[in-house]
């Protein structure tokens, strides 16, 4: 099997929310199954920011299911959804 490279839209839960910590969250988080390929911020509305985030893991099962439920449990997120996905 190869690699799967997800982009992550990540919705905090206050427009005040620290983006640099909820990157480094994300890396954390992306470093314990693959490999963290950045993150940019994104205008929505209202002054709020989504955390943009691209990752790259082995295509193995569940492992795309698992990822999204850690990075949903990071303090202060809203939301978290693939975006993308693409076979690397």
């Amino acid at each position: 099997m190869g690699d799967v490279r997800i982009v992550y839209k990540l919705m905090p839960e206050d427009p005040k929310k620290d983006l640099d910590e909820i990157k480094a969250e994300v890396k954390k988080i992306a470093e314990e199954h693959g490999e963290y390929k950045g993150s940019k911020e994104e205008k929505v509305a209202f002054g709020l920011m989504a955390v943009i985030s691209t990752i790259e893991i082995p295509d193995e099962g569940g492992i795309v299911d698992e990822m999204e439920e850690k990075l949903r449990s990071i303090p202060g997120i809203q939301s978290a959804e693939a975006a993308d996905m693409t076979l690397v």
